[in-house]
């Protein structure tokens, strides 16, 4: 039979790969979305339709936080993601046969700033600002109501290595021979900047700030791997079991590219450059140090484990696909 699969948030960089990846193994795929998809925001009938009887949905939708953190932007990043989840839960309430298994997206990034010690899910420590705010309000609207028919997993991803997103402004730093380390330092802060829970404090020294990461691959697989186990719910770290930091990463960058120097970019620069580009220096200075415990512990299996073969694997592709992990070990 046909898997019927829904996926909300699909235009973006991670839902374009999922849909693509589930037709072409044959599902049958539905999009919810704000234009040009099988249903859109607010039209809760059309989405229980659509709800209504798949095997599986995958809520991924939500603002990019790759934008400067203005009040207009913080209350977007907010709304796009508590909202959309909540008219999911009111969905999936309403079908007659509710999906078996919802995957919502969630974040690594709700953990401290962690150069000390790797945060797990049974111990690591939540953080604190406007970017922890965001992630716990999320998941809190995911786990919000009683759904007995429905299993829900939320994915806390690191940053999802592929072609393109995260990856491609790091890549063309190194091209111009910019691909240094990103070098943390002190910056004044603004009385605004604090009380919004935006400004960065300065913690790591030297690009060690660590950098926890997951190749696109291995997303999908842990999808799939979540869904031959029924006894997964809650929280889920979605990370390599080799994190790195940041000075390593860009090193590796330059290797892959064939590029010998890269120039560093100190705190002023970052500071001057980030506002330029409308984004923020949390995004490349904050220490996200993340182990994936539980999937580990039953025997999950990366197809991408190591930094250097994923970022050849990106940036270097072989006309082979992916291959598939072999038999999970309980």
């Amino acid at each position: 039979m046909t898997d019927r699969i829904v996926i909300a948030g699909a235009s973006g960089f991670l839902g374009q790969y999922l849909v693509s990846q589930f037709r072409a193994e044959g599902a049958t795929v539905s999009t919810i979305g704000r234009s040009s998809s099988d249903a859109v925001w607010g039209d809760t009938d059309a989405i229980v339709r659509l709800l209504d009887g798949a095997d599986l949905v995958i809520n991924l939708a939500g603002k990019s936080v790759n934008c400067r953190y203005t009040p207009a932007n913080r209350a977007e990043i907010l709304r796009s993601r508590v909202e959309t989840t909540r008219e999911l839960n009111v969905a999936v309430r309403r079908c007659a046969t509710p999906p078996p298994l919802w995957v919502n997206s969630s974040t690594a990034t709700i953990y401290r700033h962690a150069d000390d010690r790797p945060m797990t899910e049974s111990s690591g420590e939540l953080g604190e600002g406007f970017s922890v705010d965001i992630a716990r309000a999320w998941e809190k609207e995911f786990f919000a109501n009683d759904l007995p028919g429905t299993r829900r997993v939320a994915l806390r991803m690191a940053i999802v290595l592929g072609d393109g997103s995260a990856l491609r402004p790091l890549v063309n730093l190194a091209r111009f021979g910019l691909g240094g380390p990103q070098l943390d330092g002190r910056w004044f802060a603004g009385r605004r900047r604090r009380q919004a829970g935006t400004f960065h404090e300065f913690r790591t020294p030297g690009g060690r700030q660590k950098f926890s990461w997951v190749h696109i691959a291995d997303v999908l697989e842990v999808i799939r791997f979540v869904r031959s186990r029924p006894e997964i719910d809650g929280a889920v770290n979605v990370s390599s079991p080799n994190p790195s930091d940041d000075r390593t990463v860009m090193a590796s960058i330059r290797r892959v590219l064939g590029m010998p120097v890269g120039l560093p970019a100190f705190r002023w620069m970052l500071e001057a450059g980030m506002f330029v580009f409308r984004t923020e220096p949390e995004l490349v200075l904050k220490s996200r140090w993340v182990l994936p415990e539980r999937l580990l512990n039953v025997g999950f299996q990366f197809t991408q484990p190591n930094l250097a073969a994923a970022l050849t694997d990106i940036l270097h592709p072989t006309p082979a696909t992916h291959a598939r992990p072999q038999e999970q070990r309980s």
